[in-house]
This record gives structure tokens, C-alpha cells and sequence, in this order.
């Protein structure tokens, strides 16, 4: 009888240990999901990431690349991966603009924002809105008059449709009540070639991607689509201080499946908040000229709705036909 208890309860206690084992978060390796291609802001942040939150979570963590439809594809990849906290998604504005434009054309979104739950803000860069040296606006005052009497006929480009390039464009021309000829690309490299190869005057694009031009003499700077000047650019002004509430980001953000489990979500924002201080990260952003600007989830959410509202309000304003 003795024998039977003493067997029972080493398979209890090797069930009850198994179980514990089991539950313990995380126990095995993360897959961190960017939803683009190798090189874009998303990747570029995930990269010095996925190291830093491997020296916290004591877990591999792998950058897995599912690109395809302007972020829908791997977006779609782990709104439908399994809620267990081991599919995160660090990925860009593109999460709040793709279901919108998708609504303007008519078409069934392929996610929707309340599928996914807030993690972390990693960065929250502006854009630069720069123009062809060539050009004689010196400012985005006379820039909007040559516009004004011009419309259509000044040339913007872009890195795609509803890219952040796109849209801090088309938020500025609502707010400067102008209207300017868009000429989509096929990403960031693309637009600054054109532009520089005078196929277009103005566009919008990051601050890593501006600087090095901007200093060769390619481009002229004219203001930044932030609430601040940026360290970089002391003598450019904001577009708020001109008197145009035209604030657009190109920021990074993780999120997971809203069915994972709270106390996993909260463990992963505290995993984040330690990463992004780790040195090796923070000066692999800084390299890159995309600092952390950190937002714990709470913060993160709020800050993200009034993004999203800002930017679907802008692409319900884009003519159809440009929509599509």
C-alpha cells in the first residue's frame, strides 16, 4: 500500500512539476515578426531588439521577415498565430492605416486594430519635409503660395501609397489647403532617388534618410512633422510652429494577439522597458538616427488611437480614385 501512495505521489508531484514547467513564461524561443522586407524602420528596430530582450527574457528571440502587401501579409500572420505570447509583431504606422484604406476603396479590411493589444512604443521619429535644391521655395511658406497657384502641378513623392511619406503629405496639403500631383514609389531608396534625380520637388521622409543628403547639398530641409526641433536640424522649424497641425510619425511599435494572456503581456512589457535601455540597443538607434521614445502599454494605446484617428481622417479625404 505504502508503494502504491509513494508511486502515486511522484506522479502527481512529476505532473504538478511539468505543469509548473509548462506554464512558466517564456520557456522557449520567440519568433519577433516584422511584417517588411530586410532594411525598413520596422526591421532596423528589431534587429538590435530581439538581442536586448534576449538578455532579459533569458529566451532566443528571432526576427522572422513575413513582408508582402505593404505589411498585411505578416500583420495577417499573427492576428491568427497562436495567443500564447510567442508571435510578437513589432511593425510600423501601417497597422492603423491599412483597414482604413481599405474601407475608402471598398474593400474588406484584412485585420482590424482591435485584433491586436499594445506591448510597447519603441521610437516615434517625425518626417523631414524636404525639396529639390533646385526649387526656389526656401520655405514651407512660399512652397504652399507657389502651390496655391499652382494645384496639381507640383510633383510629391512618395514610398507607396499610405506609406508614412504618403501621409505626412497628404495630412500637410489638407492642413495648407493645397493640393499636389503624387507620384508613388516602391519605398524610402526609390523616393529620395527620384527626388534627387528631379523627377519630383517634394516629399517627406525620415530623419536617417534625410540627414546624409541634406548635408551633400541633395535636398533642402524645409521643416519636420514633430512637436520639437530635432537635434539634428536645430534651425528647422515644426510644421505646428508654422501654424499646421500636421503631425505625423514614422514610429515602431509591438503588439500581440488581444486573446494573449494578461500576465504574458505584462511580463513582455516589462521585458521591453528593460530592452530599450540596454546600451547595445540604444546606440544601435541612435546609429540609425531613431532613438528609443519609449511608451509603456497604457500610454502606448492612447497615443496610437489618436494617431490612428488622425491618419483614417486624412485617408477618408484622399480622392477614391487615389485611394484605390
Amino acid at each position: 500500500m505504502l508503494r502504491v501512495l509513494t508511486v502515486g505521489c511522484l506522479i502527481f508531484l512529476s505532473w504538478a512539476g511539468g505543469a509548473a514547467a509548462q506554464g512558466a513564461y517564456p520557456n522557449r524561443t520567440i519568433n519577433l515578426v516584422s511584417p517588411y522586407p530586410p532594411g525598413g524602420a520596422a526591421d532596423l528596430t528589431a534587429r538590435p531588439l530581439a538581442p536586448a530582450l534576449e538578455r532579459v527574457l533569458k529566451q532566443p528571440v528571432v526576427v522572422v521577415n513575413r513582408s508582402g502587401a505593404a505589411g498585411a501579409v505578416g500583420t495577417q500572420f499573427v492576428a491568427t498565430a497562436p495567443a500564447d505570447g510567442y508571435t510578437l509583431m513589432l511593425t510600423v504606422f501601417s497597422i492603423s492605416t491599412i483597414p482604413e484604406a481599405d474601407r475608402v476603396a471598398g474593400r474588406k479590411p484584412r485585420f482590424t486594430r482591435d485584433q491586436f493589444v499594445p506591448v510597447a512604443r519603441i521610437n516615434a521619429d517625425p518626417t523631414m519635409l524636404i525639396v529639390h535644391p533646385s526649387t526656389p521655395w526656401r520655405s514651407v511658406k512660399a512652397l504652399v503660395a507657389d502651390a496655391k497657384k499652382r494645384p496639381n502641378e507640383v510633383v510629391f513623392v512618395s514610398a507607396g501609397p499610405f506609406s508614412v511619406s504618403h501621409m505626412a503629405i497628404e495630412v500637410f496639403m489638407q492642413e495648407a489647403g493645397v493640393k499636389l500631383r503624387h507620384l508613388p514609389t516602391t519605398g524610402g531608396g526609390p523616393a529620395m532617388t527620384a527626388l534627387i534625380g528631379g523627377h519630383a520637388f517634394v516629399t517627406a521622409l525620415s530623419t536617417g534618410a534625410v540627414s546624409p543628403q541634406a548635408q551633400a547639398g541633395k535636398v533642402r530641409v524645409l521643416a519636420n512633422s514633430g512637436v520639437k526641433r530635432l537635434a539634428a536640424f536645430p534651425d528647422i522649424p515644426t510644421l505646428k510652429e508654422l501654424g499646421y497641425d500636421s503631425e505625423v510619425y514614422l514610429w515602431t511599435g509591438m503588439f500581440v494577439r488581444k486573446e494573449v494572456p494578461a500576465d504574458v503581456v505584462n511580463a513582455l512589457r516589462a521585458a521591453v522597458r528593460q530592452a530599450v535601455q540596454d546600451p547595445e540597443f540604444v546606440g544601435a538607434s541612435e546609429k540609425m538616427h531613431m532613438p528609443p521614445d519609449y511608451l509603456d502599454a497604457p500610454e502606448f494605446k492612447t497615443w496610437w488611437d489618436k494617431d490612428s484617428e488622425r491618419l483614417a481622417k486624412a485617408i477618408r479625404q484622399i480622392p477614391p480614385i487615389e485611394a484605390k
